[in-house]
């Protein structure tokens, strides 16, 4: 990679959206540039800050004229949080952009050109649509150019709130978020202002010391909430101190749990994690089922559009009650039960451990008879002794994280061959990657983009493949 300080580009038109949230124009000679915090149809001057053989990449210096599609952004943290880079984007465009994305990667990356492009489906809520948010403590917040350049001595350097975009060491104060609903900024600030009130230390990432570590506010559709704390180290007398502030000062919050953490990072899932108040999870419910959702469950953060999504897994399944169906990547088997109804039997695989017993124990909530869970390498799971055990899959539902599935999950599934496979995804790029592999004996028959992150550039995806 080759670093071009001084190239400015002129009267830059930028055109479209690319992948990331970025804006796209080209200079007089035809070379592709890559610009953030802006939107299609501005024109700028740009400073290049990186060049790579094909592209710029580019900030902006000066706006010559705004785009017609360009909305003020609601948040005061808006271009150096790094979470919504698309506030300033009117939501019909995003929907635009992104349903585009979805089928461009299929078209370029899988190079498949013959499916039903179903248009996007957008979200209910356009704000405050997360149920759960993570933010962290640090004794040294990121400070704006403005006050690097003053002569004022900052005395108070401690934030709770996001950390900068690749500079994990660097966290953003924050004072609002429009991204949950309340009480959640008054629960965040309430907690920093009793921190300092309190001489309670907070992080600090170079040095691997302090006391408070990391927040998470996690909700439900009745906006029943769970608070979980991190800290650093045992301090018995000020854990306390400020567990039970929260438990006084917020009635609704049902839950309390919280973690010692001296680890190099902040990953939740190896923590042993302790109750403090109420029963350690929160309850969900979709068309009459209920899932009990934990500190370490994965749960579809937008609720509203999760229930769309899984509806849209089950009529591309189009069910007819006799069929056997193996749901990869189950996680904690929210699809599985949601499809159970309508199916004979649902099969859920998954890697993690807490997350299929989390599965079995929701299943058994539901009196749910017919979902069976298995914990396992999906590549060395699916044995022939396996498969005459729980039925040859006539449906495969698979939903995988963001790499997408391994190419030897993509082996088992054409060695099986089901008679269809409905794929969820949370990357269009990497699912168009594993449809290019799988084209040879499927037919992609149609495709539906799903907004679940208004105001950001992702994009989840469902896709249906039929058997040729």
């Amino acid at each position: 990679m080759r670093r071009k300080k001084n190239i400015q580009i002129p009267n830059l038109e930028l055109t479209t959206a690319g992948a990331k949230g970025v804006a796209i124009g080209k200079t007089e000679e035809g070379k592709t540039v890559l610009v953030g915090y802006a939107v299609p149809g501005d024109v700028v001057n740009a400073q290049v800050i990186k060049s790579k053989k094909n592209y710029y990449e580019a900030k902006v210096l000066d706006f010559i004229k705004y785009s017609s599609d360009r909305l003020d952004p609601e948040c005061m943290h808006f271009g150096i949080c790094g979470g919504c880079k698309w506030q300033n984007l009117s939501y019909e465009k995003q929907l635009e952009y992104k349903e585009k994305e979805v089928y461009n990667n299929i078209k370029r990356i899988g190079k498949i050109d013959n499916f039903q492009e179903l248009t996007i489906v957008p979200s209910t809520d356009k704000y405050f649509y997360r149920n759960k948010m993570e933010f962290s403590f640090s004794n040294a917040r990121w400070l704006t150019s403005e006050e690097i350049q003053s002569d004022i001595d900052i005395e108070d350097k401690n934030a709770l709130g996001f950390h900068i975009p690749q500079q994990w060491n660097k966290v953003l104060d924050i004072k609002e978020c429009f991204l949950q609903q309340e009480p959640s900024n008054k629960i965040r600030n309430s907690i920093k202002e009793f921190a300092l009130k309190h001489k309670m230390e907070f992080y600090d990432f170079k040095e691997q010391s302090g006391f408070l570590r990391t927040l998470m506010i996690r909700s439900n559709s009745k906006n029943d909430l769970m608070v979980l704390l991190q800290f650093f180290r045992e301090d018995e007398q000020n854990i306390g101190k400020i567990l039970n502030y929260i438990r006084e000062e917020f009635p609704e919050v049902k839950t309390i749990l919280y973690a010692i953490n001296s680890k190099g990072n902040d990953s939740l899932y190896d923590l042993d994690v302790k109750i403090f108040h109420g029963n350690g999870f929160l309850t969900e419910e979709i068309e009459g089922l209920k899932f009990k959702i934990g500190p370490k469950s994965f749960f579809q953060t937008n609720y509203k559009q999760a229930v769309k999504l899984y509806e849209i897994a089950r009529d591309f399944a189009d069910l007819k009650g006799d069929e056997v169906v193996y749901d990869l990547y189950t996680g904690t088997g929210t699809i599985a039960q949601f499809i159970s109804r309508k199916a004979k039997t649902v099969v859920g695989v998954e890697a993690v451990p807490e997350a299929i017993n989390a599965a079995k124990e929701n299943a058994e909530y539901n009196n749910i008879k017919n979902c069976r869970f298995y914990c396992g390498d999906m590549k060395d799971i699916f044995t022939e002794e396996f498969i005459h055990e729980n039925g040859h899959p006539d449906i495969i539902v698979t939903d995988p994280p963001r790499e997408g599935m391994h190419k030897n999950v993509v082996e088992t599934i054409l060695r099986i061959a089901p008679q269809k496979i409905v794929y969820v995804s949370c990357n269009s790029a990497t699912q168009a990657r594993d449809l290019e592999l799988m084209k040879e004996k499927y037919e992609v028959v149609k495709v539906q983009a799903v907004d679940m992150f208004p105001q950001t550039y992702h994009v989840e995806s469902v896709a249906l493949l039929k058997l040729k």
